[in-house]
């Protein structure tokens, strides 16, 4: 995680997680980003997963990242969910304006908040302000300001005097802190375990988990998933379950315009609507299959029949010249893919 792209370390701040559970209640867990544009996270080994979700203040670009937003992150996240994986999101600290970067990590994943761990990444790669700790603080009082949640920062350990007293007070830690940078699966102890009263501890950037063929960040979080979920639910929230809708009505209705990259689980999430399944109105007929600019409901209905539309699963390593050759943009029109070059496995296309 010590990789601008790829590392999470979270002041996960408030409730305090500064206790050391036993042994085998911690969870074990990665951390993705636009790295892993094409993970699917529902196949990992993985009691959770922590997905990029912001850059800075926008403008910057790099693979699935878009302006500063990872376009796979609800895709990455909704897949978590349907395998019944907890949820964690994060923000790259760039260094710009505190409260700006604050804003733009909260109006970008304000659908996720109470559902999945808040987190600040804080890293000295393309960040000048790496060494100010009131620049931290600054922004995790906003996002509490806004949210009612207390974030996560991510320092090494080497750079944990970085963080406040404010900071330390209100926010667990999750530290990064490798042993060495050999491949390794999950570790049962890894070093250090535990030795600066840290809510999270990543321990590798170069590890394997069953589900993944690609080298992942591997953490644990120090605790049980009720207090996972009491860190997502933020001040004096309630950290039971979800009510799920077991048929019939539900109390409540929405709907959405789906969006580049959304899956009905990302936004069951999002919207804080679960479960996914009580989602219809997609085309397709299928629920894995939804279109950018069509919409689609909670609360029940008849779920249309699927078109006769020829259609292809994606396998890991295609891409759509790959697959449909000179054809790709007419399939990628068809498709509403606003980036032709992101498919991701198990996706369906239409043809």
């Amino acid at each position: 995680m010590i990789r601008m792209w790829r590392s999470v370390l979270a002041c996960v701040c408030a409730l305090s997680l500064f206790f050391v559970p036993s042994a085998s209640a911690d969870m074990r867990g990665v951390d993705v980003s636009n790295w892993q544009c094409d993970i699917d996270t529902y196949a990992l080994d993985a009691d959770f997963v922590v997905a990029g979700a912001t850059w800075g203040i926008g403008g910057f670009n790099n693979m699935c990242l878009v302006n500063g937003v990872n376009q796979a992150a609800n895709y990455q996240l909704g897949r978590a969910v349907d395998s019944g994986k907890s949820i964690g999101v994060y923000h790259y600290a760039m260094g710009r304006d505190a409260n700006a970067e604050a804003d733009f990590f909260v109006d970008n994943v304000r659908g996720y908040v109470g559902n999945a761990v808040l987190v600040l990444d804080w890293e000295s790669q393309d960040n000048p302000q790496f060494g100010n700790g009131a620049w931290i603080e600054t922004w995790v009082r906003h996002v509490h300001d806004r949210t009612q949640v207390w974030p996560i920062v991510y320092v090494q350990a080497s750079a944990l005097g970085q963080l406040t007293s404010f900071v330390r007070e209100h926010c667990g830690v999750w530290v990064a802190q490798y042993a060495s940078m050999a491949v390794t699966g999950y570790q049962e102890r890894p070093w250090l375990y535990g030795a600066y009263g840290e809510a999270m501890r990543q321990y590798t950037s170069n590890g394997y988990v069953s589900g993944y063929a690609g080298r992942l960040d591997l953490n644990y979080f120090r605790g049980e998933r009720w207090q996972w979920d009491a860190y997502a639910h933020g001040d004096g929230a309630s950290v039971s379950a979800p009510e799920m809708n077991t048929g019939g009505n539900v109390a409540q209705s929405a709907c959405v315009v789906v969006a580049s990259g959304d899956t009905l689980s990302g936004i069951a999430v999002r919207i804080g609507l679960l479960p996914w399944q009580s989602w219809y109105g997609y085309g397709s007929g299928n629920p894995a299959v939804i279109y950018p600019g069509e919409t689609v409901c909670y609360g029940g209905g008849v779920v249309a029949q699927p078109d006769m539309a020829r259609t292809h699963t994606v396998v890991s390593g295609e891409s759509l010249w790959s697959i449909f050759g000179g054809d790709w943009a007419r399939v990628a029109s068809l498709n509403g893919l606003s980036n032709p070059s992101l498919i991701y496995p198990g996706q369906i296309l239409r043809y």
